[in-house]
C-alpha cells in the first residue's frame, strides 16, 4: 500500500514560509498559498504590488463585472487575484507565457469564467477602442511605457473616464549625469535605466495629454518587501533560473538599503 503518512517536514516548512511572508498591510495576498506564489513568481511579489495599487484605482473602477486588461500578466497570478478579489472580467495579456499554460493555471484557480488568457505584444494589442474599464500592469510597464508616444496608443483602449494603474520598479530620484549611483555600479544593468522617479512618471504621463494623473507616489519601505521576497525565492524557487534572478536581487537590495530603489504606483484617468 502507498505511504499515506503526512509529510510533516514539508507542511512545517510551508507553515514557516507562510508566517515569514504574512504581512498586515497585505490581507488579501495573505490568503494565497505561498508555494503557489513562489512557483509562479517572475520578479517582485506581484500580489503585494497589486494590492498596494488597487486602492489608488478605486472600487468604482474595480467594480464587479468591470472589464480589466492585465498587461504583462506573466503567469497570471495578478489576473487570478483581480478576478477572485474584485469579481472583474480580466483579459490576461502576456508575450512570454503562452495562453495555454496560463489557461491551465487559471482553471485550477477556479476563475476560468472570469479570466481570458491571450498572447499579445504591448505595441500590437488586438482590442478595439473603449474596450476596457481599466488597465493594470504590475512590474511590466517599464519595459515599454517609457516611450513618449506609448501611453496615448494604450489608453485609447479605455472607455472615457476609465483608469490605468501601474506599479513599476523605481528610483527615489533621478540620478545626476549619465552614471548610476556609486554604490549600485557593481550591480547596474542597462535595463535599470527604465527605472524612474514618481515625479518623472507624473510628468511623463501628464505631458502625453492622454490622462489626468491622479496618483504618482513612492511606496514607503517597498525595498524591504523586495528584499524579503527575493530572499525567500532564492531559497525556495523550484526554478534555478528564477532562484538565480532572486539571488541577484538580494545582492542589489542589500547594497542599496532603500537609498535609491523601490516601487512607484501611477494611476491616470482617460481624458
Amino acid at each position: 500500500m502507498p505511504d499515506t503518512t503526512p509529510d510533516i517536514t514539508q507542511r512545517t516548512s510551508t507553515d514557516a514560509l507562510t508566517s515569514r511572508l504574512t504581512q498586515a498591510r497585505y490581507p488579501r495576498s495573505n490568503r494565497y498559498d505561498v508555494r503557489w506564489t513562489i512557483e509562479n513568481q517572475m520578479g517582485p511579489h506581484a500580489l503585494w504590488l497589486l494590492e498596494w495599487l488597487a486602492p489608488a484605482l478605486g472600487l468604482d473602477t474595480l467594480r464587479p463585472g468591470a472589464r480589466v486588461l492585465d498587461l504583462g500578466c506573466g503567469r497570471a497570478m495578478t489576473s487570478v487575484f483581480l478576478a477572485k478579489e474584485y469579481d472583474v472580467q480580466v483579459t490576461a495579456a502576456d508575450l512570454w507565457v503562452k495562453p495555454d499554460e496560463n489557461a491551465a493555471r487559471i482553471a485550477q484557480a477556479g476563475v476560468a469564467d472570469r479570466v481570458l488568457p491571450v498572447f499579445a505584444e504591448a505595441h500590437d494589442l488586438p482590442f478595439g477602442e473603449g474596450t476596457f474599464d481599466a488597465i493594470v500592469s504590475i512590474d511590466a510597464y517599464q519595459y515599454f511605457g517609457t516611450n513618449d508616444l506609448y501611453l496615448p496608443t494604450l489608453t485609447r483602449l479605455l472607455k472615457p473616464g476609465g483608469r490605468i494603474g501601474v506599479v513599476v520598479p523605481a528610483l527615489w530620484e533621478e540620478p545626476e549625469g549619465a552614471e548610476p549611483p556609486e554604490h549600485l555600479k557593481p550591480f547596474w544593468d542597462p535595463g535599470f535605466w527604465a527605472f524612474h522617479s514618481a515625479a518623472w512618471w507624473r510628468r511623463h504621463w501628464t505631458r502625453s495629454g492622454a490622462v489626468a494623473v491622479e496618483t504618482a507616489e513612492w511606496q514607503p519601505d517597498g525595498w524591504k518587501d523586495w528584499l524579503l521576497w527575493s530572499e525567500v525565492c532564492a531559497e525556495e524557487s523550484p526554478s534555478e533560473f528564477m532562484a538565480g534572478m532572486a539571488r541577484e536581487s538580494v545582492g542589489l537590495m542589500r547594497a542599496d538599503e532603500g537609498r535609491a530603489l523601490g516601487f512607484v504606483r501611477v494611476v491616470g484617468r482617460r481624458l
